[in-house]
């Protein structure tokens, strides 16, 4: 009885408890197993009591002093979630314990792995354990090619592949990843290339375009294959960033081929040895020891302050004069300023700094690399393009097994109108990565330069499907689908929409590349539309003054009508004589037809169309002028009649077709497919007067580049 008596003062102070039901169905007090005799009924239950809160003071101790970070400890006992519920309860120790069997997950079990979530940043697969990785399979990861239409911060988990990690993220979102890396150089830093003979009615050097009047797709940028600034600017941020070594998954994240037993932490290990190998390096050793104030200037800079930058790293050079980083930020600030003072002189300043970086002693590779290649660039926007082609040769002497320096030295080739030295280079790309889209696609656009039409079609058309950086490019759709309608393929309208789709095109028909936006735009026009009414009376009015003048000179055969030579003519003789070109007077051309060009001298929006050409057009029978289309939106074109047949002479725009008339002006929009029969038994004679598009501003006008 003592001890009955003794087992029931514990029981007081801790108050009455509620009876429970044991597994056996007996009704208890406390934690006692309901028989007579034996130890302490309550013992069990105090001992639970006492646990429960030595636990929650220690949770409370925890938290207060912050001693476990919580950032590595959410998701990691999912490694222990048996049972598939999310969580580590009771049920999972029963199956540690070996007291229950562990239930096999299969995808698809449960309706919430039917969903799909957006979460802010996607699972790190280094968090998950191999039993998550056999039980729930991977989605195939999108390639970059592959066009996003998610924010750039946010990714879709395919159906089936949401785990219990996801479950948790969403709930406990993670910090977002660093912000997307902008390059330095706006795109109206690359200087165009001319198609010359192979460009649709264009003569001269192709200038770039302000941005702001023209379309981007349109304009006479040209990207390279890789950007250079991109390669130093993710440099920086990584210095700044030590802890971004986890990199983006959806860029990094590897393919799921550790085998079942891999511990979690070498998997992290091997994403992390990953994300280094991809990193750049600037800094040499001695840079490292100055790092902080590297960093300091090179902030400045990145908040578009150049200037201030620029005195920052003047310092640096001043005081390290042998820091190859502080002098390739030195250069960097300098390309900077030139873009805000728009000053040529400035820009040369920076490709001096970027050469004397790369000459400095202990200059990383990468930093190499990246100096040269951003002078290159700025050479060629200034116009050096032997300079650049110079260095462009010295990179790949350097690293001859980067693929993307010799793409970009095929490039300064073309830019020099070394078609011959570019075709030599791609045929070497190709040769070792065949598969190359941006080879491919200039290689074939040499081979239709070369009038090898046929060969050049694979070509194009491959380059353009690879989706490669450098091959979305309006001229490359522009010579596929003209060198398509050459062989008779209609599918050249499929690349065409195509092009038009990609914003390289204002429409099917109108598929010009040199273009401003908001111009009216149909193919036919009348002379009260175009608000040139006095010039369309000139010219009737006088046509067979004009008409004379232009048979003295032909009959003369003096040879001012030389033959037509932007590869046009299917078949034929096709003859020009042209008096404007560009806006300027064409040598004495003027000397032989002194009337005409006297009519013409009072309407500037002919003779000062920059984008134009005032001339005469000689067509002999048989002749047949493939389909194609104008450089440019800014200009309207006047066909005056002088000679022609009754029978047999035709022109097609768009889907329209009419007939010269002697002495009447036929006004169209030559930045629209149009197509030229001459199946008469005698010579077509014609005058061509090109105008500026009436709806062009004078300042417009004059500030536009010549084609």
């Amino acid at each position: 009885m003592a001890q009955r008596k003794n087992s029931k003062n514990p029981s007081k102070k801790e108050g009455k408890t509620v009876p429970v039901e044991s597994k056996n169905g007996k009704r208890t007090e406390g934690g006692g197993g309901g028989d007579a005799g034996g130890g302490p009924k309550y013992s069990v239950f105090t001992w639970f009591v006492v646990l429960g809160l030595l636990g929650v003071w220690s949770s409370v101790a925890v938290v207060y002093f912050d001693i476990v970070d919580y950032d590595t400890v959410i998701g990691k006992l999912t490694a222990y979630d048996t049972d598939g519920d999310g969580d580590f309860d009771v049920e999972d120790a029963k199956v540690l314990l070996g007291l229950k069997e562990a239930k096999r997950l299969h995808v698809g079990d449960t309706p919430e792995r039917q969903t799909v979530l957006k979460t802010e940043e996607t699972i790190k697969p280094a968090a998950e354990t191999p039993n998550q990785q056999a039980a729930v399979p991977r989605a195939t990861e999108p390639t970059e090619a592959a066009p996003s239409v998610t924010p750039p911060r946010e990714s879709e988990s395919a159906s089936g592949s949401q785990d219990v990690e996801s479950e948790i993220q969403a709930a406990v979102p993670l910090p977002p990843p660093a912000e997307d890396f902008v390059p330095d150089d706006p795109q109206e830093s690359i200087s165009p290339y001319g198609d010359e003979a192979n460009t649709i009615d264009t003569t001269g050097v192709l200038l770039a375009e302000p941005q702001t009047e023209e379309s981007a797709g349109e304009s006479a940028e040209y990207l390279t294959s890789s950007k250079l600034t991109q390669e130093a600017e993710l440099v920086v941020e990584a210095e700044k960033q030590p802890e971004a070594a986890d990199v983006d998954p959806q860029s990094e994240t590897p393919k799921q081929t550790e085998a079942e037993g891999t511990s979690e932490k070498q998997a992290e290990d091997k994403l992390k040895e990953k994300a280094k190998k991809k990193k750049p390096k600037l800094l040499n050793k001695f840079d490292k020891t100055i790092k902080a104030e590297i960093d300091a200037a090179e902030k400045l800079r990145k908040k578009g302050k150049p200037d201030e930058a620029l005195k920052a790293f003047e310092r640096l050079v001043q005081q390290y004069p042998q820091s190859p980083r502080a002098r390739y930020g030195k250069a960097q600030a300098e390309d900077d300023m030139a873009e805000k003072l728009r000053s040529n002189d400035m820009l040369q300043r920076a490709i001096n700094t970027y050469r004397e970086a790369a000459e400095l002693p202990d200059v990383t590779s990468d930093l190499l690399r990246a100096t040269l290649k951003r002078r290159a660039e700025r050479q060629q926007f200034l116009g050096r393009m032997r300079g650049s082609l110079a260095t462009l040769e010295r990179l790949v002497q350097l690293f001859p097994e980067d693929i993307g320096l010799k793409n970009d030295l095929g490039v300064a080739h073309l830019l020099l109108g070394d078609n011959k030295g570019a075709k030599k280079i791609y045929e070497e790309v190709l040769g070792v990565a065949p598969d190359n889209g941006f080879a491919k696609v200039h290689y074939g656009f040499i081979l239709k330069s070369e009038n090898k039409i046929a060969e050049s079609i694979p070509y194009l058309k491959e380059g353009l499907e690879s989706g490669e950086p450098g091959t979305d490019d309006g001229r490359f759709y522009f010579h596929l689908g003209d060198a398509l309608q050459r062989v008779g393929d209609n599918s050249a309208y499929d690349w065409y929409e195509l092009g038009h789709k990609r914003g390289h095109f204002a429409s099917l028909w109108q598929r010009s590349l040199y273009n401003v936006n908001g111009l009216k735009a149909q193919p036919w026009w009348t002379a009260k539309e175009t608000g040139y009414t006095d010039l369309v009376k000139v010219l009737e009015r006088n046509w067979k003054t004009i008409r004379d003048e232009a048979l003295a000179v032909l009959d003369q055969n003096t040879g001012h009508f030389v033959p037509e030579e932007e590869n046009l003519r299917e078949k034929g003789d096709w003859g020009q004589y042209t008096l404007w070109q560009q806006g300027r007077k064409v040598g004495n051309a003027c000397q032989g037809v002194p009337k005409t060009c006297a009519l013409l001298e009072r309407f500037p929006e002919a003779t000062g169309c920059k984008r134009g050409q005032i001339k005469f057009s000689v067509m002999q029978p048989g002749t047949h002028v493939w389909p194609h289309t104008g450089p440019t939106n800014c200009r309207l074109r006047m066909h005056l009649g002088l000679v022609i047949p009754k029978r047999g002479c035709k022109i097609r725009c768009t889907n329209e077709t009419r007939e010269w008339e002697e002495g009447k002006v036929l006004i169209f929009d030559d930045s629209f497919e149009h197509e030229v029969w001459q199946e008469a038994e005698s010579y077509r004679l014609i005058f061509i007067v090109d105008v500026w598009h009436p709806e062009l501003t004078q300042h417009q006008r004059q500030t536009l580049s010549p084609i």
